[in-house]
């Protein structure tokens, strides 16, 4: 009996002094298989675009997903998603990081973010014969300069709280207030810093002088919640590759 209970309590305190077993990592796995999965919507110019020809990739997110599988010396593999199942993707598995999505406390309750290393920022825009018009924001928050917006979204909100003394123009969807710039209607629209690279590329648009970007939004990578394995890796080539300048010079790439 003595003998039994002996037993017992030595497997019970072996159980209790043995090391926790934990999963692991997504950074093992990765170095395992050779391959990095990236999830990406192909549908965010300039972050990430799909040719469907070809099924391939490109935009500041790829550029971004590349290097980090150069950096972990594996291949990467881009991994088709949409907005709706993003989270839902990281979550179940099937890729080890997401491309660019902002940061918000939804998300966060069930995935895990890296640092950020890009904004969602709002800047205003012109066309390039009345650049020399306006310097600065102050300068469009005047009588007669005329603000083209979309009803309902938040940049309508936005141009109102910013430009009271202004003359907001408001057209309904699926018109864009950049088409009332473009038409001549109207002199300025506001827009993100993501859409009006696009923009910039396609019209004859361009940032007004002088005006310093508004209501910065972070923007970063998901990863898998509780792989703080993964998530400190990814966290620390994010800041060794702001400290290089590798960042800066992909948003220069994209307009961003």
């Amino acid at each position: 009996m003595k003998f039994a209970v002996f037993a017992l309590f030595a497997a019970a305190l072996s159980f209790i002094s043995a090391p926790p077993a934990y999963a692991q990592s997504a950074l093992n796995e990765i170095l395992d298989s050779g391959k990095l999965k990236f999830g990406t919507t192909g549908d965010w110019n300039p972050m990430s675009t799909r040719d469907p020809a070809t099924n391939s990739y490109k935009g500041f997110d790829i550029d971004v997903a590349t290097e980090l599988a150069k950096d972990l010396g594996v291949e990467v593999e881009f991994v088709a998603t949409d907005w709706k199942t993003l989270v839902n993707g990281v979550v179940a598995g099937k890729y080890h990081l997401s491309g660019s999505a902002s940061i918000s406390p939804a998300r966060m309750k069930a995935a895990g973010f890296s640092a950020s290393y890009i904004s969602v920022e709002i800047l205003p825009f012109t066309t390039k014969d009345k650049v020399g018009k306006f310097d600065g924001w102050d300068s469009l928050n005047q009588p007669g300069v005329k603000v083209a917006t979309t009803l309902g979204t938040t940049f309508e909100k936005l141009a109102r709280e910013w430009f009271p003394n202004a003359d907001i123009q408001v057209v309904e969807a699926p018109a864009r207030g950049y088409q009332e710039v473009l038409a001549g209607r109207a002199d300025v629209f506001i827009t993100s810093n993501i859409e009006g690279s696009t923009l910039s590329a396609k019209f004859p648009v361009v940032r007004v002088a002088g005006a310093d970007a508004r209501a910065p939004s972070p923007i970063a990578m998901l990863l898998p919640q509780g792989d703080q394995v993964w998530i400190n890796y990814v966290n620390n080539w994010v800041k060794l590759k702001q400290l290089k300048g590798f960042f800066e010079t992909t948003r220069a790439k994209w307009g961003l």
